[in-house]
């Protein structure tokens, strides 16, 4: 078992799975889902989220292949609160990246990489939405290690720029 934070894209790493932060609606939008939907291949993965059943609630999550993006086997979308419309999601929060982990273990998967959920424009208001994402991600972790303890895992938790490192370094390393 294991979770690192890195200053990178999820959508570059090797694993499993990488985490799209989706809108309820399985589109392509901005930030990371635009630039996951542009490596999968547009057309193909906006194929594929229109065969699911939407839209999605908040802490939801769909899993579809991951077409062109060659370094992960499936790409599981995991819709993140935002935050202007329910200020006090957290636990929709927790439940994106919970969820994310148990989809990716009931299709036999190990390793996932994340970007920070609801940490960009679904932020709202909040004083520091990195930090808030990086605290479920973490609390998401160790409650899934908690229900299953024999399920190995290796999770990459990913702030692509080096302030949101610096805001994310500061939170998970109340965790760990």
């Amino acid at each position: 078992m294991s979770i690192t934070l890195i200053n990178d894209s999820c959508a570059d790493q090797k694993a499993d799975v990488v985490v799209n932060a989706a809108n309820s609606r399985l589109w392509a939008g901005g930030g990371i889902c635009g630039a996951i939907f542009r490596k999968a291949g547009m057309s193909e993965l906006t194929d594929a989220c229109s065969k699911h059943k939407t839209p999605v609630p908040d802490g939801g999550v769909v899993i579809t292949p991951s077409f062109g993006i060659t370094n992960a086997k499936v790409i599981i979308h995991a819709v993140g609160p935002n935050f202007a419309i329910t200020p006090t999601a957290f636990k929709e929060l927790f439940d994106a990246y919970y969820n994310s982990l148990k989809l990716m273990m009931d299709n036999g998967y190990h390793s996932i990489a994340f970007p920070l959920i609801s940490s960009g424009i679904f932020g709202g208001n909040l004083a520091n939405p990195v930090a808030e994402s990086t605290k479920q991600c973490c609390r998401a972790y160790k409650a899934f290690v908690s229900d299953y303890p024999d399920y190995e895992i290796e999770v990459v938790l990913c702030a692509f720029t080096s302030d949101e490192m610096n805001k994310a370094q500061d939170e998970f390393k109340e965790y760990f």
